[in-house]
């Protein structure tokens, strides 16, 4: 991002102000406190703090203006730091880590936290709470965690899943600033927070990462069915893990490695395509008054662009399309067998 680039998120403002001091007692009211390294730095204050806020994850922009140091060691939920421009140290404990563009700093409530951003520098912010992110660490291990969740102080953002979470981070950013927080019904919003935290705690080292991973007895079909029923009966609204794991009987990492073995995809993903044939089915089933929009949103999708596209890539044909087909009673035979055989017994 350009050191001049305008500011995220101005859609959904928490806090602004050019006061050093009233931004100290705005932070300082949440937690943290606010110093401006004085003698560095001409830069005036200018405190833009926006974001939106879901029942376990904040996700927001942030910039002060001035050089500053922000200390905290009250909170409980762990923060994901995705710079766009200039420098910004994070440090947990006695682990320090520099952010840049390759490099997403990540910390835990497990000691002092201190942020040092320099002059013009802003970032993305991730927040995910203590009890989510512990709930959903019980549902993977089969047991609640008997010491505090310390994750790896950094995540690699050329690659892999940090790469993945960074641009997800992005999209959800544009669909805000495009629409605001309309299009995020509670399937979209549990299916945010879910990927977020299963994917850290599947993908990225902390100190559960060899319970988590660790094979545990196969799981029966049976098992796979009931996850599978549980799936099928309530797509129109949000899923956890923790759901999953609870009318499955296994731990949540049992469930993923055995969901493979049996389905060939994780639960999540299973989801995902069920909820895009179901989204199929409403097209071709649309009253004249419906659109494409409104019957996305209802199953859970809420980035049209990313959604037309992976609808396209999957059905060979834009969504659009498919509605103007079901409009005017022109469905392909073949996909009205398909769908008579998969609701067969």
């Amino acid at each position: 991002m350009r050191a001049d680039a305008a500011p995220l998120l101005e859609c959904l403002s928490v806090f602004h102000s050019r006061d050093a001091d009233e931004t100290g007692r705005f932070l300082g009211d949440i937690g943290f406190r606010f110093i401006v390294e004085g003698g560095r730095s001409r830069a005036p204050v200018d405190t833009r703090l926006n974001g939106a806020y879901f029942p376990s994850l904040w996700l927001g922009y942030t910039q002060y203006g001035p050089p500053v140091t922000i200390r905290t060691a009250s909170r409980d939920d762990f923060w994901i730091q995705l710079p766009l421009r200039g420098g910004i140290e994070a440090t947990n404990g006695r682990q320090v880590v520099a952010c840049d563009a390759r490099t997403a700093a990540v910390t835990s409530p497990t000691g002092e936290r201190v942020i040092h951003a320099d002059e013009g520098s802003a970032r993305i912010q991730l927040s995910l709470t203590g009890p989510a992110m512990l709930r959903q660490l019980a549902a993977l291990l089969g047991d609640w965690p008997r010491e505090p969740l310390e994750l790896a102080p950094a995540i690699d953002l050329t690659q892999g899943y940090g790469r993945s979470l960074a641009h997800y981070a992005h999209l959800a950013i544009a669909e805000f600033e495009a629409n605001g927080q309309v299009r995020w019904t509670p399937p979209v919003i549990s299916q945010f927070e879910q990927l977020f935290m299963t994917r850290l705690l599947l993908e990225h080292p902390h100190n559960y990462s060899h319970a988590v991973r660790r094979h545990e007895r196969p799981i029966s079909p049976r098992s796979v069915k009931r996850a599978i029923d549980y799936i099928d009966a309530h797509l129109d609204a949000p899923i956890t893990v923790a759901d999953l794991v609870a009318v499955s009987g296994v731990p949540g990492r049992t469930l993923f490695q055995n969901f493979h073995a049996f389905k060939g995809v994780s639960p999540i993903r299973y989801l995902r395509d069920q909820r895009f044939d179901r989204v199929r089915r409403a097209l071709l089933g649309a009253t004249p008054c419906e659109t494409v929009t409104a019957i996305a949103l209802r199953w859970g999708f809420a980035h049209m662009g990313r959604f037309a596209v992976e609808y396209r890539r999957r059905f060979g044909e834009r969504p659009s399309a498919t509605l103007a087909a079901g409009q005017r009673g022109a469905v392909d035979p073949r996909y009205a067998e398909a769908m008579q055989a998969q609701r067969a017994p």
